[in-house]
């Protein structure tokens, strides 16, 4: 992972208006065991929708308020359904990269209470939505990926339309926040990457501040 206090000055792209990518930012290596650690305590779980249907995307959280889905609505919860425990806490590693990344791109004091980890497998995909379920969207969202390319779409203002498309690879962290916070975005179907066929999945970290 990178410091932000060393001569290291990491590459900004702002692919829309405050929302912005930063290429290469971390190191999957570093994170991996992290996310092993965290799955074996909370493992991943597809969960069920308002609609009635389960996420097409198998997804664990870590922090001190977790992401939830079920029959009766979308929240955040203190302890994982499953268990009836307290989430794993953050990494410290995990919250270093998310505060720099943040600092980096204009966010200061950005400091994460939950963190969503989504498991991509090949084929999977996430249809267009908004991340709205947080307290103040003053905050931004800082996203990790870490294994296979993974193709990001932004819709903007409305959840449909024709979007911005913009590959993801291992290693990207991407912020969005301000006028940004709540655009609609969604990640296409995931490919199989042939020049790496051992990489089956991508792993997405999600840092929000949800209270």
């Amino acid at each position: 992972m990178h410091d932000l206090f060393s001569d290291f000055r990491p590459k900004v792209e702002e692919i829309y208006p405050e929302t912005f990518v930063l290429p290469h930012f971390t190191d999957s290596k570093v994170l991996k065991p992290l996310v092993n650690t965290i799955v074996r305590s909370a493992p991943f779980r597809h969960m069920m929708t308002p609609m009635g249907y389960y996420t097409n995307v198998a997804l664990t959280n870590c922090g001190s308020w977790g992401w939830h889905s079920d029959i009766t609505g979308y929240r955040y919860v203190k302890q994982d359904p499953q268990t009836q425990r307290n989430w794993p806490a953050i990494p410290p590693k995990f919250m270093q990269l998310a505060k720099n990344a943040a600092q980096t791109v204009g966010f200061a004091n950005f400091e994460p209470d939950a963190c969503l980890i989504n498991c991509y497998q090949i084929g999977s995909q996430l249809g267009s939505h908004q991340d709205k379920n947080e307290q103040d969207f003053k905050w931004p969202i800082v996203s990790v990926s870490i294994g296979l390319p993974a193709t990001f779409q932004i819709f903007g203002k409305i959840r449909s339309g024709s979007p911005i498309n913009y590959q993801l690879l291992d290693g990207d962290v991407m912020v969005w926040g301000g006028k940004s916070r709540l655009i609609y975005h969604g990640v296409k179907k995931l490919q199989a990457d042939k020049l790496n066929p051992k990489t089956q999945q991508r792993i997405n970290i999600t840092f929000r501040k949800a209270r």
